[in-house]
């Protein structure tokens, strides 16, 4: 079959016959179709051929009788792919496409904010900000990132570093204060918190009215009967906190994650603004088990993969579903686009609403009296979703941290409720 679809591409007869479909393999639809073809590219060709169920005639007609005739070759460099949903606009008579997903071993690559929406837990805005306000928050951010640092922490008994840099920004003096002395980040206080600079307090009005606007439009849209999922704040997102990564090359990425919702709290919403290099930003649902044997390698794979495309000046929003269903992660890539800015860099601005309700005060202290983090049930379908609190402080070098447990209530708009049983057995 190798050989077969490496052979030269046969010029199209005046007037090609018609192919019939059948029940032949993918990879021999797409020759049939490439022969019919031979100017499209293979992979705008595989677009076609998915986007009619598989059908060659149909997808053919579709190759005809649209503008896209003369796809452009695949390229390097990470451009922008219009909707899937095009495909299925040609003639009044097809029945739509079914819905593309990903499935075990693949992953399903998204360009079209449209397909974002529909096929993940985030929607994506391009070209968010005014041209020069990105170029100057990228000039005053990358000034910033100069002096940022790796984060260390403890994994399986060994003391890692975050595979890039990051700073942590908010709005007072007061503020600052209060995180270096109050709040809790992998089971140790932080010693760089900045106040938020100009570009990033000009911007973040901006971000805050794109997301609560999104939120709303996702709410009425794609949740059940039009309401809000049960946990999620039905006030609006008020961002008051900024965490800046700066990933420098192409190896830069952190691994696959759900964000802490220690002082978010249940169905956070987060906006992320990227600027300078593109990069990918891959996500995967969450699978719980019944307890199988299968490695964690396997069960994170069984859904596959959906990688969304950041370009510079983007704004993408992770919705209330988010980090109790998916994880996220920003892959290494094999080559990145300088940005004439920036450019081997990358930067990314999570806006975050820490909640008052979440405030270290209010949230339980293990054995070890350190604030508790929250977390969620994810690998077990039996408690899948239900919320804890646990220690973390085993998270810092050379702390063991105690056996602190404790399931956490909240209401249905996501405040915290009278506790329930706690389970405590200390280590040490």
């Amino acid at each position: 079959m190798e050989s077969f679809l490496t052979q030269p591409k046969r010029k199209p007869s005046p007037e090609p016959k018609r192919v019939t479909d059948d029940d032949e393999p993918t990879e021999v639809k797409l020759v049939l179709l490439c022969s019919l073809h031979p100017e499209v590219d293979q992979e705008a060709l595989l677009d076609f051929l998915l986007a009619h169920d598989g059908s060659v005639s149909r997808a053919s007609e579709a190759l005809q009788s649209s503008k896209h005739q003369q796809c452009p070759k695949k390229s390097a460099v990470i451009g922008r792919q219009k909707s899937l949903k095009q495909y299925t606009r040609g003639h009044a008579t097809w029945p739509t496409k079914k819905k593309v997903k990903s499935t075990k071993g693949s992953t399903l690559h998204l360009y079209d904010p449209e397909d974002v929406a529909e096929h993940t837990p985030c929607t994506i805005m391009h070209n968010f900000l005014p041209a020069e306000d990105a170029n100057s928050l990228l000039r005053e951010l990358l000034k910033e990132a100069d002096s940022f640092e790796k984060g260390t922490f403890k994994l399986f008994d060994n003391v890692v570093s975050s595979p890039h840099t990051s700073g942590f920004f908010v709005e007072s003096y007061e503020e600052m204060m209060a995180q270096m002395s109050e709040y809790y980040y992998n089971g140790s206080q932080l010693t760089d918190v900045r106040r938020i600079t100009p570009q990033l307090a000009k911007v973040k009005p901006m971000v805050q009215a794109a997301v609560n606007k999104e939120v709303q439009h996702r709410v009425e849209t794609r949740y059940p009967d039009g309401k809000k999922l049960r946990h999620q704040s039905p006030g609006s997102w008020v961002p008051n906190s900024a965490f800046v990564n700066c990933y420098d090359g192409a190896q830069q990425s952190v691994g696959w994650h759900s964000d802490q919702l220690t002082y978010l709290g249940p169905r956070a919403v987060i906006g992320s603004i990227s600027l300078g290099v593109a990069r990918e930003f891959r996500v995967r649902r969450v699978l719980p088990t019944d307890g199988d044997a299968r490695s964690s390698a396997e069960r994170s794979d069984a859904g596959g993969q959906i990688s969304i495309h950041l370009p510079h000046n983007s704004l993408l929003v992770m919705h209330a579903e988010m980090q109790e269903e998916w994880k996220h992660c920003v892959t290494p890539a094999l080559s990145i686009d300088p940005h004439p800015i920036s450019g081997n860099k990358r930067i990314n601005i999570t806006y975050r609403d820490y909640r008052q309700r979440m405030h270290p005060r209010y949230t339980p202290r293990c054995t070890c009296k350190v604030p508790c983090v929250l977390r969620v049930v994810q690998k077990k379908k039996e408690n899948f979703g239900k919320y804890f609190w646990m220690c973390h402080a085993g998270n810092v070098p050379g702390k063991d941290g105690c056996s602190f447990f404790q399931w956490a209530e909240f209401d249905d708009d996501g405040n915290p409720v009278a506790s329930g049983k706690t389970e405590e057995h200390c280590r040490r």
